[in-house]
């Protein structure tokens, strides 16, 4: 039961973040506040809010390792296996997009997370210094954008996530009544249940973390990425799978970091933050010589991660 009581979680969760997403962006975009601001924070903010539940969850509940596997795990698994898996299918145009900014920023907000780890306790210190860095990042992001639309660079504003223009008030609250409680009702199912299978197989938290907590968060990220390589729509993936850890990183333990204090040993997470690293460092092909993932890329990016799992199980 304890696996059922996992995928329950799971599912919960991933349903519940899209319907808070959705109430949040429909509601903002009602009370008048811009597409571009709602793109870039409250859509950001929402399609991470499962694993930010799970690791203020995992953190109040004395099981660091959850939270901080789920982290470093989610982003590794962001880069081999969120975009691994599409390139199988088809070749992801990663050339065609300027990231290299935002790559940037990302590689920042890696090294900070490793040197606030080398502290062993994420603190409030270590949230703020992280929240900080988002904040920075955030209002560059917004202004830079400003900037683009002021100039006339950026003629079509593309929708937010989740936009519907004809949803009606009591759909909006729907939305957002399910989403504010269906987060943390799966996040407590998900790591009590991971908490117990860990006990199970004799393995620790990180390495739960690391793997089927870690993998399911990532799912959302997967899905949307196949069908997009799918409709050969996946030209912006590597943009996507960029801030997506950026925001891991920055956001999510900023705030776990704040409720509650993750206290952990180095060395027991020292290769998997350094896999995490590794991971990021092979998208500099992508990001400054303007290489396509094609499908042997997918290929070397899938069994990198095959690889890691096994050795994280084994």
């Amino acid at each position: 039961m304890v696996f059922v009581y996992a995928v329950l979680g799971l599912l919960i969760l991933l349903l519940a973040g899209d319907a808070l997403v959705k109430g949040a962006v429909n509601l903002s975009l009602r009370v008048g506040i811009p597409a571009l601001i709602v793109s870039l924070t409250i859509v950001a903010f929402g399609t991470s809010a499962p694993e930010l539940l799970i690791s203020t969850q995992a953190a109040l509940l004395g099981v660091p390792g959850i939270a901080l596997g789920n982290v470093i795990g989610s982003n590794t698994a962001n880069v081999l296996m969120v975009l691994g898996i599409p390139a199988l299918i088809t070749v992801l145009h990663t050339s065609a997009h300027d990231t290299r900014k935002s790559y940037l920023q990302m590689l920042g907000a890696s090294v900070l997370f490793l040197l606030l780890a080398l502290r062993q306790t994420f603190d409030w210190v270590s949230g703020l210094v992280l929240l900080v860095a988002l904040a920075y990042m955030l209002w560059n992001q917004i202004r830079e954008a400003l900037a683009h639309r002021r100039a006339g660079q950026a003629c079509e504003e593309e929708e937010p996530e989740g936009a519907d223009p004809d949803m009606s008030w009591w759909k909006i609250a729907f939305f957002l009544v399910l989403g504010l409680i269906g987060l943390p009702i799966g996040a407590d199912l998900l790591v009590d249940s991971s908490t117990e299978i860990a006990r199970m197989f004799s393995v620790s938290d990180e390495v739960i973390g690391l793997t089927l907590v870690a993998v399911g968060t990532s799912l959302p990220e997967l899905a949307t990425t196949v069908m997009a390589a799918i409709r050969k729509q996946a030209d912006v993936a590597l943009g996507n799978v960029i801030g997506s850890n950026m925001f891991n990183l920055l956001a999510i333990i900023g705030v776990a970091s704040l409720i509650a204090p993750m206290p952990f040993h180095l060395p027991d997470l020292a290769f998997d933050l350094g896999v995490m690293l590794a991971a990021s460092l092979l998208l500099i092909p992508f990001v400054f010589l303007k290489k396509d993932l094609t499908k042997l890329w997918g290929v070397i990016l899938s069994l990198l991660y095959v690889g890691y799992i096994v050795s994280v199980l084994v």
